[in-house]
């Protein structure tokens, strides 16, 4: 078996200066964050574009496109997820100054990301109509449902690769890139949905599956765009055929980072299948409502994903350079930022309820189920923002197994029981709102504990500055 060190510098390598290890930290989380929030903001309005053009067939659609939400971010999250423990590993040994191993990192990151695809494409293929079977048998809602989730499953090769090219791009503090790869997939998605949808400029009236093929078109459309650019341009790492071969020890440690953050996210999907469970028992309404609030709510949640992602490239590149000092400036800055990016988000809500969703052509029923919604619900945003911060920490310094387990608290642990404890002694739908506020209150609370102990054990014990220079 192959030598794979951790943490051993290897004297003879050529010196690389990164940015990561030399720039002020609050400009370098600007600079690294801004353009990466930005395109994951791009990235969250493909649901919602294609959300709003479909309200327009009916709510019916729209339900289905919300029960078919739940595979669809399982897929983000085992792309992401995978894609996590590829940029942590590559960004430690960059910092660590093992340039070849950095590039066989992405040599098994890319074979990885192929072999998760094709799980997705089975699926599409086999699954898409007996899973929305198993929520509605409601004919129309069906027939929508099992169209756009069987679309954007088997023709997923796009969203894996485009977000493997992006975590290669991100490792080396390059996110210019991934923004504006991101801004033609969404131009593309943007402009193709009503196109497709309706049977505009000549274009067949595809319906929901339009909405469908105008995603996965973005999708495929970025994906080339980023190849381009990983072999087009100057990279501290290249794909070399040298490195697509799996190797054990590089599997694991991509994992070891990867699969809990995969479980961490997809935690979210199993939340959202048991609370569609709940809801639909009320009306097909409330899943829709449900769906909105998702939606809407990723336009904040996916900026701040963005800024803590490169966050956590700019920690693990410092955690491999032993540098305690830009570890936690960069953190505390992380922090400050995501808290000031929730409250905005939480303001938008409470003031604007009905404009939001009237955005999705909402009925007098969805309007009322959804005021309540759009109220509660976002009451523990900024709390939420704390416990990602916490969560990020927990990924760049290979301690992924810890975000895990604070999102299984969150969402399966405390949400889920809560929200159907509530609505069996409510007997009504508002009631299962509060079960997120009462979620979060817990979570935070236990963010902050792992949160000491981990800066106790991992992080108090580095030297402040680093042992040489990076």
């Amino acid at each position: 078996m192959e030598e794979y060190r951790e943490t051993t510098f290897d004297a003879a390598a050529p010196v690389r200066v990164n940015k990561m290890g030399v720039q002020s930290e609050g400009r370098l989380l600007l600079g690294m964050g801004a353009p990466l929030a930005l395109s994951m903001l791009i990235q969250a309005l493909y649901n919602i574009v294609d959300s709003i053009f479909v309200s327009y067939l009916g709510e019916s659609a729209l339900t289905a496109v919300s029960l078919s939400y739940p595979i669809f971010m399982l897929m983000i999250s085992v792309a992401v997820g995978t894609g996590v423990g590829i940029n942590s590993l590559i960004s430690r040994r960059l910092g660590a100054k093992r340039h070849d191993d950095a590039e066989r990192a992405a040599g098994n990151g890319l074979l990885l990301m192929l072999l998760s695809m094709v799980v997705f494409v089975l699926f599409g293929i086999f699954g898409a109509r007996p899973f929305i079977g198993a929520y509605t048998a409601e004919p129309e809602t069906l027939a929508y449902g099992a169209s756009y989730l069987s679309i954007i499953t088997t023709y997923s090769i796009g969203l894996f690769l485009q977000i493997f090219c992006e975590r290669i791009m991100q490792s080396q503090g390059k996110n210019l890139y991934a923004m504006l790869i991101q801004i033609c997939g969404a131009v593309f998605n943007i402009i193709f949905d009503p196109i497709l949808i309706f049977g505009l400029l000549g274009f067949p009236r595809l319906g929901i599956a339009g909405a469908a093929i105008a995603t996965v078109g973005g999708q495929i459309l970025a994906m080339l765009i980023s190849f381009i650019v990983i072999f087009s341009k100057k990279n501290d790492v290249r794909l070399r055929v040298k490195n697509f071969i799996l190797s054990a020890p590089v599997v694991r440690d991509i994992y070891a980072v990867g699969v809990p953050t995969i479980v961490l996210q997809a935690i979210g999907t199993v939340m959202t299948l048991l609370l569609n469970g709940i809801l639909i028992a009320y009306t097909e309404t409330a899943v829709a409502v449900f769906g909105v609030y998702f939606r809407v709510q990723s336009i904040a949640i996916m900026p701040l994903l963005g800024m803590t992602n490169a966050g956590m490239s700019i920690i693990a590149f410092n955690y491999g350079a032993q540098n305690r000092k830009r570890i936690m400036r960069t953190w505390k800055i992380s922090l400050v930022a995501g808290i000031v990016m929730m409250a905005l988000m939480t303001a938008v809500f409470l003031l604007l309820p009905d404009q939001i969703l009237g955005l999705f052509n909402a009925t007098p029923e969805m309007l009322r189920i959804g005021r309540a919604a759009l109220t509660i619900i976002p009451s523990c945003l900024v709390l939420s923002s704390v416990s990602i911060n916490c969560s990020v920490m927990f990924q760049a310094i290979g301690k992924g197994s810890y975000s895990m387990y604070l999102s299984l608290a969150r969402q399966l642990v405390i949400l889920i029981p809560a929200a159907w404890l509530l609505s069996r002694a409510f007997g009504e739908v508002t009631a299962v709102w509060w079960a997120f506020p009462i979620a979060e209150v817990f979570t935070i609370a236990v963010a902050l504990w792992m949160f000491g102990y981990v800066y106790s054990r991992r992080i108090r014990m580095l030297p402040p500055e680093p042992p040489a220079t990076v």
